[in-house]
């Protein structure tokens, strides 16, 4: 299949085949797609919360608008961003590009002292705003991977933030969710996996100039 049939293939799974099990290769290669994405400056400050138990899964349905997909799944996803972002996450990105790169400091300076300028003047909304658009970016790299690896997938922005971050004691961690993915195969039954692609022509969507 080239990478447009599989991406025909994709769809918002709403049925998960509950005695299909993604293997440890399988959510290895998402683990390291989430890891692969390109987001501003190279800054990492989102995590990738994976559940597997689905007794935990079960407590989280009443959250996500009784949503079965986050139970039914293989695994949840929950794509989630850093309650506070300042100079320490600039200093341990550089520190991480030294360490791999052995870039001088010389050449790491400059370009360290202007992204903590830019952090440290942009307000809590501002960063939240900023970290949450990088969780979109994520979520959409995650969904072309599953494609490609023939994995189903359902993006998910109805369930309640606090909520899940009270149940998963995410606070602790520092962590808010944002975006849920809830991964694995369709059932057999699902109506909406025959359903025909609906999408715009492509001379109503892409301008060519």
């Amino acid at each position: 299949m080239s990478i447009i049939d599989k991406l025909e293939w994709r769809y918002a799974t709403k049925t998960f085949d509950t005695t299909k099990d993604l293997s440890d290769e399988k959510l290895k290669i998402l683990k390291e797609a989430f890891n692969l994405t390109a987001l501003s400056y190279g800054l990492q400050t989102l995590k990738l919360v994976v559940i597997r138990d689905r007794a935990m899964r079960q407590g989280l349905v009443k959250h996500s608008y009784g949503q079965r997909q986050v139970l039914d799944a293989s695994h949840l996803l929950v794509l989630c961003i850093q309650d506070t972002i300042d100079e320490q996450d600039v200093n341990e990105h550089f520190k991480t590009i030294k360490e791999i790169r052995d870039t001088p400091d010389a050449i790491l300076d400059p370009f360290k002292t202007q992204l903590k300028s830019t952090v440290n003047t942009m307000s809590k909304a501002r960063k939240t705003d900023w970290a949450i658009r990088q969780a979109y970016i994520a979520l959409g790299n995650l969904m072309t991977v599953c494609a490609i690896e023939k994995i189903d997938s359902c993006p998910m922005e109805g369930f309640i933030p606090d909520e899940f971050d009270n149940a998963l004691e995410l606070n602790k961690l520092g962590l808010k969710s944002v975006l849920l993915l809830p991964v694995g195969y369709r059932a057999e039954d699902d109506f909406f996996a025959t359903l025909k692609k609906v999408r715009k022509p492509l001379s109503h969507t892409v301008i060519d100039l």
